[in-house]
């Protein structure tokens, strides 16, 4: 556990979920920079009136929200805010957060969750965005809350220098406004958009649907249906079309897992190679399973089974109730390169797993995801390799 220090105190952050081993923090220099921004007179127009309808985009592990919270110091009739985020593990640290910080006895100032997928607030007076890795999800962010801006909203987006770019500014510019951006601080730096409500309010690009290459197995030619922010949302990534090459030929009623299941197209080619199967798409991200669920729809037969599942890898559901797990998992989290997501996965899927069912992992070479798959299942087989990816099978005994 991590402190963080804001003007209202200091506050316990965690990731989630919380691993007393974890290296990384709940918050970096961004966050530090935006909170002490609103309070203090400087750059822009700090200090920022906070009594209205406050919405915090993209706040990673909660700690935006978690800082709002103790600033209304446990007051339930302090002004409302509202987390909107694409992450269940976000999600999920802003409420363990939340929780861990509040003040004794307090009633607990009043935070609303909810994801990118949900309708967004009518009205907003203060807009706090945390830019997100990807440029995608930013641009369909600002075009679904462009509508709630007025022209007395104060704007301020926060970033690492190295998160910041000019087609960052370009967007918020042509979305909602002029901008422009402050000093750096720590290496972060905060972008200041005043609304221009002479801007036409003309609806985002999202969802892209694009058609995928032949020969790939069952979903050749067919169409994917991504929403923004979703890995390589607008083209087959390499390691995806590997393992769609050499998925495992099974029949009956199998229940598959597609694990980080992205815009869905592992899960629904299992599908429909398996009429008789029931799948499951799971994945952290709210963009990812409607993503999945679109692109199942439109191609598997109006009888196959699925479900679809926003969470924490596999540890909710039962234990030794899947037969095959499908997955490519990410080595990133934002922009820190880790295999806790992986690690994570790996066990939670050997959980899942009925004896003698499957985990088939595609990834990098140079991951030596072999050697963790040992470890959890005693051995693993090498189904396929290309120069840059491996597919990996590991039975539970």
């Amino acid at each position: 556990m991590h402190r963080f220090s804001t003007p209202w105190g200091d506050l316990d952050l965690t990731r989630f979920p919380a691993d007393p081993r974890e290296p990384l923090r709940a918050w970096d220099a961004a966050d530090d920079y935006l909170v002490r921004y609103l309070v203090e007179p400087g750059e822009g127009t700090g200090p920022v009136d906070m009594s209205g309808a406050v919405v915090v985009v993209g706040d990673r592990w909660g700690a935006l929200a978690t800082a709002l919270a103790a600033r209304a110091g446990g007051s339930p009739s302090g002004p409302v805010v509202t987390q909107i985020t694409d992450s269940y593990l976000g999600q999920q640290a802003t409420l363990a957060n939340l929780r861990r910080n509040a003040a004794p006895g307090a009633a607990g100032a009043p935070v609303r969750l909810i994801s990118t997928q949900d309708a967004p607030p009518e009205r907003i007076d203060v807009l706090l965005i945390r830019v997100p890795k990807s440029l995608a999800l930013l641009e369909d962010q600002l075009h679904r809350l462009a509508p709630a801006v007025h022209a007395g909203t104060v704007v301020v987006g926060t970033g690492m220098v190295t998160e910041i770019h000019t087609s960052t500014l370009r967007l918020f510019e042509r979305i909602l406004g002029r901008t422009n951006t402050s000093l750096a601080v720590r290496k972060a730096r905060l972008i200041f958009c005043t609304p221009d409500l002479r801007l036409s309010r003309t609806p985002g690009p999202w969802p892209l649907r694009y058609a995928l290459p032949d020969g790939i197995g069952p979903l050749s030619g067919r169409t994917v249906t991504s929403h923004a922010g979703v890995f390589c949302a607008d083209r087959l990534d390499i390691g995806t079309r590997l393992l769609l090459r050499h998925l495992p030929v099974r029949h009956g009623p199998d229940r598959v897992v597609d694990l980080g299941c992205g815009n869905g197209v592992v899960g629904t080619a299992a599908a429909l190679a398996n009429p008789a199967s029931d799948v499951l798409f799971v994945d952290e991200s709210y963009q990812a399973v409607a993503s999945a669920e679109a692109t199942f729809r439109a191609n598997a037969d109006p009888g196959t089974k699925a479900e679809f599942a926003v969470a924490d890898a596999l540890s909710a559901i039962p234990a030794a109730s899947a037969d095959l797990v499908l997955n490519n998992p990410p080595f990133h989290s934002h922009r820190a390169t880790t295999d806790t997501t992986a690690r994570r996965m790996f066990a939670t899927a050997r959980t899942a797993l009925r004896t003698g069912g499957e985990l088939w992992v595609v990834g990098n070479r140079h991951l030596g995801y072999h050697l963790r798959l040992r470890r959890l299942f005693g051995a693993c087989d090498v189904v396929a390799s290309d120069p840059k990816f491996v597919i990996l099978r590991a039975v539970k005994r």
